[in-house]
């Protein structure tokens, strides 16, 4: 008879499920207010799935069968697979689904003014999906966001005839920004050396991802000249961009066996500079505002639509190196400690043909974890997680603008189900502790992030067997 060796409707249910709630909370957040997002392409938002998040951010050689290191390509070749007995063949495999949210309370200081600014979003961060083709070769696809724009930015002033030096006006300037990206993205990851070495898995793989970045920046400027006896019409500066294209991945990993339970992975990706192509619209506009119909135009000075154009984006490079222990049930436990660096180059960024505030920046990223020897007891079966981030940002108004972060995580997993044998499921958290900036800069940020995420694998393509 059929043996019951089957994917559970149940898994594709989760999913549905989760990609439903995820893009709810990509949709619903709270206020947010970040200056430096008016330059580049926003702030940069965290770029890895929550395990590695949890320390520091490391995907360069990091290898896990039961999530999808999205950032590394080759990483998909390590799907899990069973082969056929007899013919070698592959059997069945274990598809892996992987959902993030993320929760960030941001605080604004100006560094001598005792007043600040606190803003909480809650933000959806990836979903990605990965599946084992044949053994040794997988693949992975899945959307996420690159950056965010998001400022609100009041200015109080008295203006002056430029030539005479007589007073004109009191005015109230609000810059106002709002926007991102977002990376579609499709890979596949093969090995193309492999043995078996002391017990483990020697291997080499390598990876590509194809994807397809889409993104808009939202720029406004408004301005009301205050007059106790002249009502004026207020002015509005307002560019709108919509920018896409295709950009590409290409990553390596080859891990070495050490010992029977002791291995060293080496890795590195990269991503080329492109070339996105853009259409943008300006307007040029006084208006006056309503309380009933909003702000309505008087006139138009300039009203330009789909001006087209080009934003350059810089390469970026990644290599990093991790170590790792493979726990023994019931006698050793496990650990894992890795480093990654990261440069781009930044200083080749350009929209509509003009340089930015934008410098080029690398990032130190080290990180680790902890596994206890695994026994049958639940809190034996967790695994802890550090890591912490360095490097200035590449974002550069005045002083260099220098990021210092810490991590600390968890990976809980969900006790498996009589119902679903063949389905495991952890809950990984990830806690972040960031500054950016210093007393030096016109602004230091200080940024907690809460990230909570879910993965999912179960049995696909079961062969079915018969007695």
């Amino acid at each position: 008879m059929p043996s019951p060796n089957t994917t559970s409707p149940k898994f594709f249910q989760h999913i549905l499920l989760m990609i439903s709630y995820l893009s709810l909370v990509g949709v619903v957040n709270a206020q947010d207010n970040s200056p430096y997002s008016r330059y580049g392409i926003g702030d940069l938002v965290p770029q890895t799935n929550i395990i590695t998040r949890s320390m520091g951010g490391i995907t360069a050689a990091y290898i896990d069968n039961l999530s999808v290191n999205f950032n590394n390509p080759a990483a998909f070749a390590s799907f899990q697979s069973f082969r056929e007995k007899r013919s070698k063949k592959m059997a069945s495999g274990r598809a892996v689904a992987d959902f993030g949210v993320n929760v960030d309370r941001r605080n604004l200081q100006q560094p001598g003014n005792s007043n600040n600014f606190v803003a909480s979003n809650a933000l959806f961060s990836y979903v990605q999906v990965g599946v084992p083709l044949r053994q040794g070769w997988g693949m992975g696809f899945g959307i996420r966001p690159v950056s965010r724009i998001s400022y609100n930015i009041y200015r109080n002033e008295r203006l002056y005839d430029p030539i005479s030096g007589n007073n004109i006006d009191s005015s109230s300037t609000l810059f106002q920004g709002d926007g991102g990206s977002y990376l579609a993205s499709l890979g596949t990851g093969f090995n193309i050396y492999q043995r078996e070495r002391k017990g483990l898995e020697e291997k080499l793989s390598v990876g590509f991802n194809v994807g397809y970045l889409f993104g808009r920046k939202d720029f406004s400027s408004r301005r009301s000249l205050i007059n106790d006896s002249v009502l004026y019409a207020q002015a509005n500066y307002q560019t709108l961009t919509n920018y896409s294209n295709l950009v590409f991945t290409a990553g390596f990993q080859y891990r070495l066996p050490i010992t029977s339970t002791l291995a060293v992975t080496i890795g590195a990706f990269a991503q080329p500079g492109a070339s996105l192509n853009a259409r943008q619209d300006r307007i040029r506009e006084t208006y006056r505002y309503n309380e009933s119909s909003g702000n309505l135009r008087v006139d138009s000075i300039s009203d330009v639509k789909d001006i087209k154009g080009k934003v350059e984006l810089p390469a970026t490079y990644t290599v990093g190196i991790l170590l790792q222990k493979f726990a023994v049930p019931n006698k050793e436990g496990g650990w894992i400690l890795a480093a990654d660096y990261t440069q781009t180059r930044w200083d080749d960024y350009r929209f509509y043909g003009q340089k930015d505030s934008v410098k080029n920046n690398w990032s130190l990223r080290l990180g680790g974890q902890l596994s206890p020897v695994p026994k049958r007891s639940y809190f034996s079966n967790i695994a802890y997680r550090f890591g912490c981030v360095l490097g200035p940002d590449y974002i550069r108004v005045g002083n260099t603008l220098s990021q210092l972060g810490f991590t600390f995580g968890l990976g809980l997993p969900v006790p498996i189900s009589r119902q679903a044998p063949n389905q495991v499921t952890f809950v990984n958290m990830a806690f972040e502790l960031n500054q950016r900036g210093s007393n030096d800069n016109l602004l230091r940020e200080n940024l907690f992030r809460f990230s909570l995420g879910f993965s999912l694998s179960d049995i696909w393509f079961a062969k079915r067997r018969y007695d």
